[in-house]
């Protein structure tokens, strides 16, 4: 738990203090995930950081059924599903306040998130949007691989170099490969990993070859 805790302060810290650089006028840059612009992808990568909050105030379910890896199986990302995301994404963007207010309500949302989670224990079970139950510690997880795929998308869209934090890559890499070890020979590192197996890099044929052998892929991403 602590290691998934330093990895979601990390990304959270990093992307607060970018947050707080960003001009009225970046706000309504087009992102990598259309239709949002950076405004809507602020506002659904928000709403995941403090998810966790709201989740732990509710009564807990007997057990864990899914963890990281299987949250983000496709199954549960139908058509309706994803476009109730997008649009209420774009709601709450349309809703920003300025720059420095969307900054503090950031920072209060995550804060939250890591306040709460310090006062349950790592086996604590919570339910999801989903209906899913999970522990604690591997919805965090879930957080953490959010803030980052969606960091390198804001990056992009800002024309940023990408600002992925180190402890926030290992867990987000134990996530997209689900354990498995990347082959040496693609020589990738942690932001060109998070490209690829989240397509937001083309792989070559012998990527794609060299992926498949291994195991890797297949995940998709909503809050």
């Amino acid at each position: 738990m602590e290691t998934v805790r330093e990895a979601f302060r990390d990304e959270c810290v990093r992307l607060e203090a970018v947050l707080g650089e960003l001009t009225a006028a970046d706000l309504d840059r087009p992102t990598p995930c259309p239709p949002w612009k950076v405004r809507d992808l602020v506002a659904h990568v928000r709403t995941g950081a403090g998810r966790l909050a709201g989740m732990l105030a509710e009564p807990a379910p007997p057990a864990a059924e899914v963890d990281a890896v299987t949250y983000f199986g496709a199954a549960k990302f139908t058509p309706e599903v994803d476009r109730d995301r997008v649009e209420s994404a774009r709601r709450d963007g349309a809703a920003l306040p300025g720059v420095p207010a969307t900054v503090a309500d950031f920072a209060r949302a995550w804060r939250a998130t890591d306040e709460a989670v310090a006062a349950v224990p790592p086996g604590r079970v919570v339910r999801t949007r989903h209906g899913e139950p999970m522990t604690v510690t591997e919805f965090l997880r879930t957080r953490v691989v959010e803030l980052a795929v969606h960091g390198l998308d804001l990056a992009d869209a800002l024309d940023r170099v990408p600002w992925l934090t180190p402890a926030a890559a290992r867990v987000t890499a134990a996530v997209l490969t689900g354990g498995r070890l990347v082959p040496d020979a693609l020589a990738w590192d942690d932001v060109t990993l998070l490209r690829k197996v989240t397509g937001r890099a083309p792989l070559t044929g012998d990527e794609a070859a060299r992926c498949d052998a291994a195991g890797l892929g297949g995940l998709s991403f909503s809050g």
